[in-house]
């Protein structure tokens, strides 16, 4: 199926991370003829994935960037109008949990961190690519979620629930500058995120499962391009929850 993405350009926060969703996102959506930009805190990693974007026949940018840091954010969009010509699609993938530990041992820096970096983070980009995306008048926003809630991380699922909520707000505010933004929820996946999720607790979700396995960044990123496709017109402000119970 053509997704007709062919030279489209799209920005993926976290997209550096080997194990993570962000890197497969970034080379299906190149594989569906995207150029892409490549941000990611880590820069080696990023520039891993858009070396690994160019041998796919698409252009690349890789680009350093802090998601709780607004001027990093603009500087690199910035860069990526400018040597990429646009940013059509957004994909706030980027995340990071706190520590595992009960709710009652978590501190206000546990909190910050989860807050900042998965609420605010996503916040944060939108708001520098909304100018150009009304500009043109076409934009494709796509946030992150968690399919599930798990013990231990309730100040995460907390910043999720949010990211869920101005969703939905922001869809309502810049669909009519011709900007579409949903979301995507994957399910508890073998990612670097999860480092600290427990085997104990994975395997309870595997059993749940009715496919008996974890989310992988295979099945996440051909969901993500619908959703940044023009096939995906006239869905605004919801959720595709990668679940399996």
């Amino acid at each position: 199926m053509d997704l007709k993405l062919k030279d489209r350009v799209a920005l993926v926060t976290g997209a550096g991370s080997p194990t993570g969703y962000g890197r497969a996102i970034a080379l299906f959506l190149a594989e569906e003829g995207c150029d892409i930009v490549c941000a990611d805190v880590n820069q080696a990693w990023a520039e891993e994935t858009a070396a690994m974007v160019e041998k796919l026949g698409r252009r690349a940018l890789a680009v350093k960037m802090d998601v709780t840091d607004r001027a990093e954010i603009d500087a690199a969009v910035e860069k990526a109008v400018e040597q990429l010509g646009r940013v059509d699609i957004l994909v706030n993938n980027a995340g990071k949990s706190s520590a595992d530990k009960p709710f009652a041992q978590k501190t206000k820096a546990d909190w910050d961190l989860d807050i900042g970096i998965n609420l605010y983070g996503q916040m944060n980009v939108a708001q520098a690519v909304i100018p150009y995306m009304a500009e043109q008048k076409y934009g494709r926003i796509i946030n992150t979620s968690g399919g599930q809630g798990l013990p231990t991380v309730s100040t995460y699922g907390a910043a999720k629930a949010g990211v869920e909520a101005f969703t939905h707000s922001l869809a309502l505010e810049v669909a009519p500058l011709g900007i579409i933004v949903n979301g995507i929820a994957p399910g508890l996946g073998e990612t670097g995120l999860n480092v600290t999720t427990t085997e104990e607790h994975k395997e309870v979700f595997r059993r749940m499962s009715a496919l008996h396995r974890l989310c992988t960044p295979e099945d996440v990123a051909p969901a993500v391009a619908f959703l940044a496709s023009d096939m995906c017109s006239y869905m605004v402000g919801q959720w595709i929850r990668l679940t399996t119970f």
